[in-house]
């Protein structure tokens, strides 16, 4: 039974719709990963720019609070407000939020404490809209109970200016000189994508059961494992794409070098 505070879940046809959407997104993700040359490290904002990132990432919290403001007083003045099923998941983000910024700001640790704690707390928040980004997607349409008298304009005043939320996190990742994007990130990423289509064969459900709670966990699980990707070195590939960069005639005095 549908409970305030969760989603509809998908039923018949859409179930393996949504399915096979998702397979094919982490197919392109995975192949983009494996195409691409990595690692890569993101262009650096200037000053200029993250000021404006830093007011615009504000701005959309600000608009997000406003959101779920007049939604909820919406739900108060025609009596559909009660309170939300218990959240089994939410400790798990915690948790990982604080390993993301443990791990990072160990790793980072040699860069001074400017970077360290930039780069752990811009990674402790990133790491969870890397989920939450196409997992919104997928539910905003379906979030119980719909808000009268115009559920569409009251469904935009929530989501839209949390993609905005989601969005602008994500882009303060390139405030950190340590982001660099790998085949790992694509990896994981597209795992999670996987992940989520087993869930939608199970109707993509609120995770109320020990089947969504666990695919809710597992795809939760790799989307930060991805973000931790970002920023842990990545020494292999690095010099196996140096390389690969050398002039041809360095490279052939390395080969006559090595024989």
């Amino acid at each position: 039974m549908t409970q305030y505070g969760t989603w509809v879940s998908y039923g018949g046809t859409a179930r393996i719709v949504l399915a096979l959407v998702l397979v094919a997104v982490a197919g392109g993700v995975a192949y983009a990963g494996n195409r691409l040359r990595l690692p890569v490290r993101p262009a650096r904002p200037g000053k200029t720019a993250r000021t404006f990132m830093l007011v615009a990432w504000l701005l959309a919290i600000a608009a997000l609070l406003a959101g779920v403001f007049v939604d909820v007083l919406q739900l108060y003045r025609d009596h559909l407000l009660y309170s939300p099923p218990a959240d089994p998941i939410a400790p798990v983000t915690v948790i990982g939020v604080g390993v993301i910024f443990v791990v990072i700001a160990l790793a980072s640790s040699s860069r001074g404490w400017r970077v360290m704690l930039g780069s752990a707390v811009v990674g402790a928040m990133a790491a969870p809209m890397i989920f939450e980004f196409p997992f919104d997607l997928i539910v905003m349409a379906r979030v119980y109970p719909p808000v009268p008298p115009d559920p569409a304009l009251y469904l935009a005043l929530f989501f839209a200016p949390l993609f905005l939320v989601e969005v602008t996190t994500l882009s303060l990742l390139t405030l950190s000189p340590m982001v660099r994007l790998s085949q790992a990130t694509f990896l994981f990423f597209a795992l999670m994508l996987v992940v989520f289509a087993v869930w939608a064969l199970f109707g993509f459900a609120y995770p109320s059961a020990p089947a969504p709670i666990a695919l809710n966990v597992v795809s939760k699980i790799l989307a930060f494992v991805a973000a931790l990707s970002l920023f842990l070195p990545q020494r292999a590939q690095a010099g196996t794409t140096s390389a690969a960069a050398r002039p041809p005639a360095m490279a052939l005095s390395a080969d006559h070098r090595n024989a």
